[in-house]
């Protein structure tokens, strides 16, 4: 697999507070959509902080996906990450938007491992060992 992958950031809001708030419940909702894109998952590791929210990864074989959710604010964030071309994140986020009970999606995908991306407040630092 070469470095170019596709990576889609999503701001959901007006999801359903329950379900945000439901360790086993996101944990399916997120394995499922890995799955369902075609993904090969490889690792899960969820976490349910007190006295709300789910924060989690989906490690898959093309990359991750991520949530943290705010069920106080009926908001979640997600990153659907995929390197390759055999999967389309966006696939994934639909499904993870659908489930969630989301009334807004705000979204934006990133192409990776392609060289500089021009995007306004852009920081490029070169690092030197």
């Amino acid at each position: 697999m070469d470095t170019a992958g596709r990576h889609v950031i999503a701001e959901l809001w007006g999801c359903n507070a329950d379900i945000l708030n439901d360790f086993h419940g996101i944990e399916r909702v997120m394995v499922s959509a890995a799955l369902e894109s075609g993904a090969e998952v490889r690792e899960v590791a969820f976490h349910k902080f007190a006295p709300q929210g789910v924060s989690g990864v989906v490690i898959i074989s093309e990359s991750h996906l991520t949530i943290h959710s705010f069920p106080e604010h009926g908001y979640a964030s997600i990153d659907v990450y995929t390197c390759g071309d055999r999967i389309d994140p966006n696939v994934a986020c639909d499904l993870i938007t659908k489930a969630l009970g989301a009334t807004r999606r705000e979204s934006v995908e990133l192409p990776r491992g392609l060289g500089p991306i021009a995007m306004p407040n852009q920081k490029i630092e070169v690092l030197q060992s």
